[in-house]
């Protein structure tokens, strides 16, 4: 697979990465003979980036992610986060806490579950607004100058909070959502990354799914999972998303790709400095994904992909 680098880190990774969230949060679990085995074929197949975060679980996706790389961390790009404290997880109530004390021992806690020596990238999962930002970001380059993380990255920041943290020190990244059915990135967020040398780790970039065409109707996924909470997965929302669908697979058939390739395929097309990071907790899709990188869109393609409509319905 054809690598991308992560911003002024330095370090290489493949162009598609893996997100590994929902292995034990959000919309299921895995066991650990399958997560590991999802992620041993990603590293086969380049899939090189790895994404966890602390919250989810809480604290086991960690452990699943540590366990399964045993024995090939040197192949590994491992990227966790820290600042959302999970404070029902039933209901999916959350909180944040980016204060420096907290950010440290955070980080003490993943290397123990994720068995490890050093994280690669280490994110502020959310700004805490109770705390500047320059005081967490503050935090975490105390520990990527103690040798316990070698990048520090930002998830879901708008500009003006990142011209605060490149104040303090360099961003390598920002994560946030980016999809066919999620663009708010594409008018300031991405240009400032591409602008910056900021790479841009988009999750969600299949829309949690939705996208690939498999989903029509929420009664779809299984009790507990965390889509049935979301406006854009209700049943009005969901049959007027389907236009979005239809556009996606009617460029896949031109190109001769699956539907979840082609929304890969643009989400690599809107900068070098893109690496989308799709979940899944099954080989076959893991494999599907995988091959997007080397599916080429012509800018016709692309601009039939850019007219489809704006989603019905708020992400959150």
């Amino acid at each position: 697979m054809q690598t991308r680098t992560l911003g002024s880190s330095g370090l290489a990774v493949g162009a598609i990465g893996l997100g590994c969230m929902g292995m034990s949060w959000a919309y299921g679990s895995a066991t650990q003979a399958e997560a590991t085995a999802v992620i041993q074929r990603a590293l086969d197949l380049g899939v090189t980036l790895l994404d966890t975060a602390d919250a989810y679980g809480p604290f086991t996706n960690e452990i699943l992610v540590g366990n399964a790389i045993e024995g090939r961390r040197d192949e590994v790009v491992l990227a966790t986060k820290c600042g959302i404290t999970v404070e029902d997880a039933a209901s999916y109530r959350l909180g944040r806490n980016g204060r420096p004390e907290y950010i440290k021992a955070a980080c003490e806690a993943s290397l123990q579950r994720l068995r490890v020596e050093y994280i690669d990238l280490y994110q502020l999962h959310r700004v805490d607004p109770a705390v500047p930002v320059e005081e967490s970001v503050g935090a975490m380059a105390e520990l990527l100058a103690a040798g316990k993380v070698r990048a520090i990255g930002l998830s879901e920041v708008d500009v003006a909070t990142l011209e605060r943290a490149m104040a303090v020190h360099p961003i390598a990244t920002v994560q946030s959502e980016l999809s066919l059915w999620t663009r708010e990135p594409l008018r300031e967020v991405l240009p400032w990354c591409a602008a910056h040398n900021v790479a841009f780790l988009p999750f969600a970039p299949l829309g949690r799914g939705f996208l690939t065409g498999r989903y029509t109707s929420a009664t779809a996924f299984p009790s507990g999972d965390f889509r049935t909470r979301l406006p854009r997965f209700q049943a009005e929302a969901m049959a007027a998303n389907q236009a979005i669908v239809e556009g996606v697979q009617a460029v896949a058939a031109r190109v001769g790709g699956t539907a979840a390739q082609v929304a890969l395929a643009w989400v690599l097309a809107q900068g070098s400095q893109v690496v989308p990071i799709p979940g899944t907790r099954r080989i076959a899709y893991l494999e599907e994904n995988a091959a997007a990188a080397a599916v080429s869109l012509a800018p016709a393609e692309i601009t039939l992909l850019d007219a489809l409509p704006v989603a019905v319905g708020e992400r959150y």
